[in-house]
């Protein structure tokens, strides 16, 4: 597939129109959003409450939730209503398939609470799909409500395929039936989301995406799509898989078009164990925007992997002390010291590379490695300031950490008031 050149703004983010959802802006003028999804029942109110608190709590900043049934319909003002309840304002999408056209005008209530309408034009239907799209777009016209064209490779239109792979037998050079594959994603994309505008859908309420679970065809086809419009975009690896592979396959898939510049959503669609923490997509998500440099959540904490120089365990379990300290201070320093989320620490293992990662990061620390002498200079803003010696060398830089917090980032105006 050949590419187009893509329009970067000023940041280098491909260039899109702004989506509202729910208060949440969605465009590249504006921080690319970390959302996540719900696995329970979502007629199941209580359950389906708890999992929107706990990955709002994790960092969620949109929140879909799957709308399957007429119950699941009549829960979602519920579900909005007890959030509320509890002070959490994190936009709730509804995720629609095979009877969106129905749910929706037959659930005002519901159509009116949720904050985006999620739709995969592969499953609106074959021969009533021109009615049953329209549908749903002319209730989203209604609500005021955004969409997301979310087109997936297990669930392609078929229709639109056939016709492409068609067109491409008789053509004088066919392509590869897995290239047409992918033109078809694109194709479906693009067509949807012009369909829309002519039932009425305005221009800046639209959000397209179009997922696959192999990494590099899900690179090419968003390098495909990205030049083809100014709608946001939204990036994530279907059904990326379970554990360390789902989120090395995530980290790969989203790092290239990101740093490209392309998407401006993102979701990591791992499989949790049963009963495992469905929170850690969000984790997952916030590191791969701050790993990348694009968004910064929390202080980030390096330390070296140690070798034959770094027989002791003790920068290892220092490197932890630090990471679970910073995790425990974050909810107050958030609230008192505006931007300490960049803050970066180095807790290092040895002499060869220690002193330089420490001048490197906001404040550092080398402890000695094997047969060096038992000091642990510290380095702030890349000045040697101290020595630090004895037993108590983690509390002593914990104080020295916390010195440096209240003295590079002070108090935000609203706590001195």
């Amino acid at each position: 597939m050949t590419h187009a050149e893509i329009q970067l703004n000023g940041s280098g983010r491909r260039s899109t129109v702004t989506v509202n959802v729910g208060g949440i802006p969605v465009g590249s003028d504006h921080p690319i959003v970390v959302q996540s999804m719900t696995n329970t029942d979502t007629a199941d109110i209580e359950a389906t409450v708890v999992q929107v608190l706990a990955l709002a709590e994790a960092g969620s900043e949109l929140v879909r939730v799957t709308v399957n049934t007429p119950a699941a319909a009549r829960a979602i003002p519920a579900i909005a209503r007890r959030l509320e309840d509890e002070g959490v304002s994190t936009p709730l999408i509804g995720d629609f398939h095979f009877n969106g056209h129905i749910l929706l005008p037959g659930n005002p209530d519901c159509a009116a609470v949720l904050a985006k309408y999620r739709i995969n034009p592969g499953n609106v239907g074959k021969k009533r799909w021109d009615e049953n799209f329209a549908r749903i777009i002319e209730c989203a016209v209604q609500h005021n409500k955004p969409v997301r064209i979310g087109v997936n490779w297990g669930s392609l239109d078929q229709v639109l395929l056939t016709q492409m792979m068609d067109e491409n037998a008789s053509s004088a050079q066919p392509r590869d039936s897995h290239d047409v594959t992918m033109a078809a994603m694109v194709e479906s994309a693009m067509r949807s989301a012009h369909a829309a505008e002519r039932i009425g859908l305005a221009h800046d309420r639209i959000i397209l995406s179009a997922k696959l679970s192999g990494v590099s065809d899900l690179i090419e086809v968003y390098r495909s799509l990205a030049p083809m419009s100014d709608y946001p975009l939204h990036l994530g690896l279907t059904e990326a898989g379970m554990g360390r592979k789902g989120i090395v396959a995530s980290s790969a898939a989203l790092a290239v078009p990101l740093l490209e510049g392309i998407g401006d959503t993102i979701r990591v669609s791992l499989t949790p164990l049963p009963g495992g923490d469905r929170s850690e997509e969000v984790r997952v998500a916030r590191q791969i925007l701050q790993s990348l440099g694009l968004r910064s959540f929390e202080p980030q904490v390096t330390a070296c992997p140690g070798c034959g120089r770094t027989t002791s365990t003790f920068f290892q379990e220092m490197a932890l002390d630090i990471e679970s300290y910073l995790r425990d201070r974050m909810p107050q320093w958030e609230v008192e010291h505006e931007g300490v989320e960049t803050l970066t620490v180095a807790v290092m293992g040895c002499v060869v590379n220690g002193p330089g990662e420490s001048r490197h990061a906001d404040i550092g620390i080398s402890l000695p490695g094997t047969f060096e002498e038992p000091s642990a200079p510290v380095f702030v803003d890349g000045e040697h300031t101290t020595t630090l010696r004895g037993d108590d060398i983690v509390a002593r830089f914990i104080d020295i950490l916390e010195d440096y917090v209240q003295r590079r980032f002070g108090v935000t105006p609203a706590e001195t008031a």
